[in-house]
């Protein structure tokens, strides 16, 4: 499933006055004790009261933990939709939203049910698949379940940086201490079995990634450190031209083989079109993957791309006719228009907005950790 960056202020309408007095455990929902005019001057990011930079540490994060996507769209959370519990779903919504009417049409929808083939399927468990509710309903769930709990787990349990990534139910948590990713995993395993919900066996794993992954696993005689896959790229452990460690990011294969696919079979369909027409949508096409694609350290990959859509383009129009002498040169003249050489669209990290602009609680006894698409924040 994928759900909005959006998502996770959507459903807030209005709070009730006090939360406190909800049937919600307190390892679910915690309110913060008033802070002091001089905690909340400390806490202030304007730039009278600006808040301190985040320390870059030399022993980056030397275990990470990645769950990669499945089912095309990433499904990290195993069958998140169908196992959603509708008790504790309302809890949560009910913490959130003070509208009693907007709570029983969200009710009503949960148990709507699904028609296949003429027969009517109701279940207590699950959001409807397909609804355009049911990622904001997903997201409000993982909210609850992982990102409060992590943020809490983060500054009681971590003595070294810990970074946390949540896109949807795609999840990457980088720690410092292998025995604390270790440590992790086994009570996130106990926290969703307690709220219905599972992690895929076969996409979850403990990894070393990291700028000493690889001198580690060379002192063990291991070979180069593994990969992941994350929100359609493939990360490695890289070396750039100084020396220096790098993380580089690709096109994962399988995604670019399967768009590839499905350009092709555009080509064809539109084989006997004009230049012009089947130039706007090749067009279209490929600024639309090379304005998601084009980060640092992946231009190789857009050019593969760009020459396979070329080669394509060029052998649909040489079957549109047995007489058709569509040269190479002419594709050349076609590719200069419509499918210009890939350029980056997106700055490296040291010149990221979140690195000039650092945010993050001043409470936090160690570095920063952000939670994307559904924070705490």
């Amino acid at each position: 499933m994928s759900v909005e960056s959006a998502a996770r202020s959507a459903m807030v309408v209005a709070t009730r006055a006090d939360p406190s007095t909800l049937p919600v455990p307190t390892s679910v929902c915690r309110r913060a004790a008033p802070r002091s005019d001089e905690a909340r001057r400390a806490g202030d990011t304007n730039p009278a009261h600006r808040a301190p930079r985040p320390q870059r540490d030399d022993a980056a994060e030397r275990s990470l933990r990645g769950w990669e996507s499945r089912r095309g769209g990433g499904q990290s959370v195993e069958w998140s939709f169908d196992s959603v519990s509708h008790v504790w779903l309302m809890r949560f919504l009910e913490h959130r939203i003070g509208d009693t009417r907007l709570l029983r049409l969200i009710g009503k929808w949960l148990k709507s049910g699904v028609m296949e083939d003429g027969a009517l399927t109701v279940s207590e468990r699950g959001t409807p698949q397909g609804a355009t509710i049911s990622p904001l309903l997903a997201n409000a769930y993982l909210h609850y379940v992982f990102d409060l709990w992590a943020e809490r787990w983060r500054k009681r349990h971590a003595r070294g940086s810990m970074i946390i990534v949540r896109y949807a139910d795609d999840i990457v948590c980088g720690f410092k201490h292998e025995g604390e990713a270790r440590r992790f995993m086994a009570e996130l395993k106990q926290r969703f079995r307690a709220f219905e919900l599972s992690l895929n066996g076969q996409k979850t794993r403990l990894l070393q990634f990291g700028r000493f992954a690889a001198q580690n696993r060379a002192r063990s005689g291991l070979s180069k450190p593994e990969t992941f896959n994350f929100l359609g790229f493939t990360h490695i452990c890289s070396r750039a031209r100084s020396g220096a460690f790098q993380l580089r990011r690709k096109t994962r294969s399988d995604r670019m083989r399967a768009k590839l696919k499905g350009i092709k079979e555009g080509l064809r369909r539109q084989r006997h079109g004009s230049f012009v027409s089947q130039g706007q949508w090749l067009n279209r096409v490929y600024r639309g993957y090379c304005a998601y694609h084009a980060v640092p350290t992946n231009l190789k990959q857009l050019n593969t791309f760009r020459h396979h859509i070329l080669v394509d383009w060029w052998r649909q129009l040489r079957r549109r006719s047995q007489k058709d002498r569509t040269s190479w040169e002419t594709m050349s003249q076609l590719a200069e228009r419509w499918l210009p050489t890939p350029q980056l669209l997106h700055p490296w990290p040291d010149s990221r907005f979140f690195v000039k602009h650092p945010r993050w609680e001043p409470s936090a006894r160690i570095g920063p950790a952000r939670i994307c698409a559904g924070s705490a924040q």
